[in-house]
């Protein structure tokens, strides 16, 4: 996390008394021990391995290639996004991890402010194409409050970006809303329309089990750029020109919309801090969701940083002291 911020002096800042923020999310919250699992990269088509570490309050999220000399590390936040094509690519000295917004996302939506993932290969494992499996990790490894307040960006004034129909903006709440359209061609999905106010119970019952989804006639398309190798109906939702391919067929009857939501809370999570605003997006994608949030930390008077208010709070346990990785198996 840089040291300049947005709107101000910190001391003149303060949230109190709290409104819209659970007490439970009022400090900083870490893994309480080490958690890892083994997947497929979803373009490389390759075995990959993933650990999630607890670290120290204020570190944020950081990525940690474990395959590379000196185990060179990638921060995950909006200024080392570098590519927006196919997911979300993350940057740094000519190293990048890609496919990285379902893992951010589960963490936001499970209130996970600071964790080293380690990754033995350019892209994070694509699992069942939800970030279900990625919060189930996060519960088998449980949550440690830290000793630290949490620091919230409360947006100040509305912003929007658009290119073509697709538009996505940003204005004043107290609480985290998102209210996402899509709009298909396709009989399967047509246009969906959802309303989403973050908790953590409403996340994994609401958003956390949506899968990625593509279709069939993109497919060629992708291989012949040697992407997408490890996709499969096993990780994605499969729509040919008419129906749904998948033998269990859709898990929502709006799975589509339900993962776009998904897919926007993680490409949020990289401001670096929760966020209190109202967000309407119409077709956006990664790269509009980018220029975004981009443009918000870029304009000093579009975001304040708040720490709400701690005085009746209780203080939080100790973190748990490191580790060895637990192993969890995920369907």
């Amino acid at each position: 996390m840089g040291d300049a911020e947005p709107g101000g002096d910190l001391k003149d800042r303060v949230l109190n008394p709290v409104e819209a923020i659970s007490p439970m999310q009022l400090f900083q919250r870490t893994l309480s021990r080490p958690v890892n699992c083994t997947g497929i990269g979803l373009h490389s088509g390759r075995r990959v391995n993933l650990c999630l570490r607890p670290v120290e309050p204020d570190t944020g999220v950081v990525f940690k290639r474990t395959d590379r000399p000196g185990s060179p590390l990638i921060p995950g936040d909006v200024n080392h996004v570098v590519d927006t094509r196919f997911s979300t690519t993350l940057g740094s000295d000519g190293l990048t991890v890609s496919t990285v917004e379902h893992l951010l996302s589960a963490l936001a939506g499970m209130g996970v402010d600071n964790v080293l993932i380690e990754v033995d290969a350019p892209e994070v494992p694509i699992m069942d194409g939800s970030a279900a499996p990625f919060v189930f990790l996060i519960k088998s490894a449980g949550l440690t409050s830290q000793a630290k307040a949490r620091q919230f960006y409360k947006v100040r004034r509305e912003m929007s970006m658009s290119e073509g129909d697709k538009t996505v903006s940003v204005a004043p709440s107290d609480a985290l809303k998102v209210d996402f359209t899509i709009e298909f061609d396709h009989p399967a999905i047509r246009r969906q329309q959802m309303d989403f106010s973050l908790s953590e119970r409403g996340y994994e019952k609401n958003i956390s089990r949506a899968r990625t989804f593509g279709f069939l006639s993109d497919i060629r398309a992708l291989h012949e750029k040697n992407l997408g190798l490890g996709g499969s109906l096993d990780n994605a939702v499969i729509v040919d020109n008419y129906r749904v391919l998948n033998d269990d067929g859709l898990r929502f009857p709006d799975e589509f919309v339900r993962h776009k939501v998904l897919d926007f809370l993680g490409d949020l999570a990289l401001l670096g801090r929760p966020v209190l605003g109202g967000f309407t997006a119409f077709k956006s994608g990664h790269q509009l969701n980018n220029q975004l949030f981009r443009e918000l930390l870029a304009d000093r008077d579009a975001l304040q940083l708040v720490v709400p208010g701690l005085e009746q709070q209780q203080k939080p346990r100790r973190a748990a002291k490191p580790q060895a990785p637990q192993q969890v198996a995920v369907a």
